[in-house]
């Protein structure tokens, strides 16, 4: 019964915690504007980058700089990751 217990409320936990995981380069609202079209498959010119990256409020810019230099969040999201290096800084 005690590892019953103790394996459900891993799982519960694993469960609940699995949405904290997300980070701002997993968030749509954030990644849009970098885009040209809804699927967010064609990212913007550099120039039209760069304007949306200076639009960004500050904590958003350093969440995602800092996810950006994580090899493993930005894995998914390298060449946009490359862009923020070039354009955004990479501190």
């Amino acid at each position: 019964m005690n590892i019953k217990a103790i394996c459900l409320g891993a799982l519960a936990l694993s469960v609940l915690s699995g949405v904290t995981f997300a980070g701002a380069l997993d968030e749509p609202d954030n990644m849009q504007p970098f885009f040209t079209d809804s699927s967010m498959k064609t990212m913007k010119s550099d120039a039209d980058f760069k304007a949306a990256w200076g639009a960004m409020p500050k904590e958003k810019q350093e969440a995602m700089k800092k996810e950006c230099n994580d090899a493993a969040m930005s894995k998914p999201h390298a060449e946009f990751c490359v862009k923020v290096h070039l354009i955004g800084g990479n501190s």
